[in-house]
């Protein structure tokens, strides 16, 4: 089976990354770490420390991103009688499910469709968000399933303008397919105390079942950081594989920007069809507006195929497709049978 329905990693794994779990002493899993004698919480934290220049201790690791994610959602929805998050209006199903798993209450803010791409009000999310007091608010950038981003600009012109007891968790599980800019996180981090910043190995370094996600915080949240870190460490099979991958940006970077090719490929060729629209995307995964008459004979042809792709059922994006970005080959076929479909 081809799996692009989920935006998992169809490609090789670094040669470092094989070289480590090749390498690695199955005796070290006989002792828990000890490098939380020294005040930190994994030797994963500390390179990530280093690479993004922020403080260890606001450096945030989980079991994913998702792990991060229901983290702080569920304390800070907990923590006190404000219960309220703002998420955007087309975004990942499990924000509203974790916030639910905790009693919270979600409000939606709106992205808008704009020729072949959707966007951020910036203007509108600060007005939400003053309006309604959150205790937190969710921005995903780029957002999943619609594939747009926010620039460093305007996440600073959001945080300069909102209250400062509404938490901004930032979910940047996609962004480093399109840019290697990190620069402003610390910055960003250093002056906003209410800012959470998650990212994962799962998409850009394509370890998803590796199960390691990372963040950064502002200061002062002690409390959290208690309730989310682990006393007694971490996978420490695990940790060597994230410290191998961290060191293969040039590995991943290339396959980012192989990635490139099947955007193209999607927009040649599916763009000019009958009810079809190719948006413009940013991440390992494109969305896709189809006939939606076409919705079975599509599903048949691609089990037909052995490939699964996303139909989408959320409101208002119900006619389209969300694919995620594979091999050359697997596009290639996925296009073919889409077109087959959609001329017969």
């Amino acid at each position: 089976m081809n799996y692009l329905d989920r935006n998992e990693f169809n490609f090789e794994p670094s040669a470092k990354v094989i070289e480590a779990i090749r390498n690695f002493d199955p005796a070290t899993l006989c002792f828990y770490t000890r490098i939380y004698d020294e005040g930190k919480k994994s030797i994963v934290s500390v390179r990530l420390s280093e690479i993004y220049g922020v403080p260890e201790p606001q450096v945030l690791l989980g079991y994913g991103g998702e792990d991060i994610l229901k983290n702080a959602v569920h304390y800070y929805l907990m923590e006190g009688s404000n219960k309220t998050i703002l998420i955007p209006e087309f975004s990942w199903w499990y924000y509203n499910r974790i916030a639910g798993e905790c009693g919270g209450e979600t409000y939606m803010y709106p992205l808008y469709e704009q020729e072949d791409t959707f966007a951020y009000n910036v203007d509108e999310v600060i007005e939400y968000t003053n309006r309604i007091h959150p205790r937190m608010l969710l921005l995903a950038s780029p957002n999943n399933p619609t594939g747009n981003s926010l620039t460093s600009e305007e996440i600073g012109r959001i945080m300069e303008n909102i209250p400062d007891d509404t938490m901004v968790l930032i979910d940047e599980a996609y962004a480093s397919f399109i840019t290697s800019d990190t620069d402003y996180i610390a910055p960003l981090v250093n002056k906003y105390s209410n800012l959470i910043i998650s990212r994962t190995l799962s998409k850009f370094y394509g370890l998803p079942g590796l199960r390691i996600g990372f963040g950064f915080m502002g200061a002062g949240h002690d409390n959290f950081l208690s309730y989310a870190n682990k006393y007694l460490g971490y996978n420490r099979f695990s940790e060597a594989v994230a410290l191998a991958a961290l060191e293969s940006d040039d590995h991943y970077r290339k396959v980012a920007d192989q990635m490139e090719w099947d955007r193209q490929l999607f927009k040649q060729e599916l763009a000019g069809l009958p009810g079809f629209k190719v948006y413009k995307s940013v991440a390992n995964f494109i969305l896709i507006k189809y006939p939606v008459e076409i919705k079975e004979r599509l599903q048949q042809a691609m089990k037909e195929q052995d490939y699964k792709i996303k139909f989408m059922g959320d409101k208002g994006l119900e006619s389209c497709l969300r694919i995620t970005l594979g091999r050359p080959e697997q596009i290639q076929i996925v296009v073919d049978t889409i077109k087959r479909v959609a001329l017969s």
